[in-house]
């Protein structure tokens, strides 16, 4: 795809491929919580992001490995549910990709990694034929840093929806903040693409 220079470092971005599922549970799990993602979750979300040839799930690597990933849903690969408000989004659900999560090594947050991302992201989101992506950010984050992430990219936000992953952490993921209780809140927001 593309690379990039940072701290000495050369990033490069592919592809999401099943290559790389192992190192992106790992880092998933190590940054969200045990059980954020399993084998099963990782497989579901792969296919999920691929329609018309474009896959809209990103890797990036450097010379330690995994350096961060993006997961996204393409437009018509993924379901709406109780957290989601189509009627607040003004565009067809079949035109709109789902941003999964951004996660980036602890070590490389706040180096540009999460943004490069995005963007390859949005890029497959349009080949795809998306006008917009929909993502639930953690409110509880550190300084609130993922609304206000997605905020600079453009994100508008469509509505709060209280205790999103509640329902996970009793099944078993245990949420960094709160255990396998959680109440944090996500904030439901749109990127307009076009």
């Amino acid at each position: 795809m593309s690379q990039a220079q940072h701290c000495n470092a050369t990033i490069e971005y592919q592809p999401l491929s099943p290559a790389h599922f192992a190192a992106v549970i790992a880092l998933g799990n190590q940054v969200h919580g045990d059980g954020y993602l399993t084998a099963e979750l990782i497989n579901t979300y792969y296919q999920q992001g691929q329609k018309d040839h474009h896959n809209a799930g990103v890797v990036a690597l450097d010379s330690q490995g995994l350096a961060g990933f993006r997961l996204a849903f393409a437009p018509g690969q993924w379901q709406p549910d109780q957290w989601c408000s189509p009627t607040l989004w003004g565009i067809p659900v079949a035109q709109v990709g789902y941003f999964k999560c951004n996660t980036v090594r602890p070590d490389l947050q706040g180096s540009g990694i999460g943004g490069a991302l995005l963007k390859l992201s949005i890029q497959a989101f349009i080949a795809q034929g998306a006008l917009a992506g929909v993502a639930h950010l953690w409110v509880q984050s550190p300084g609130n840093a993922a609304v206000r992430y997605f905020s600079k990219h453009g994100g508008e936000l469509v509505k709060i929806h209280p205790d999103k992953w509640r329902e996970d952490s009793l099944n078993g993921y245990e949420c960094v903040r709160c255990g396998f209780d959680c109440h944090c809140d996500a904030a439901e927001m749109l990127l307009r693409l076009r």
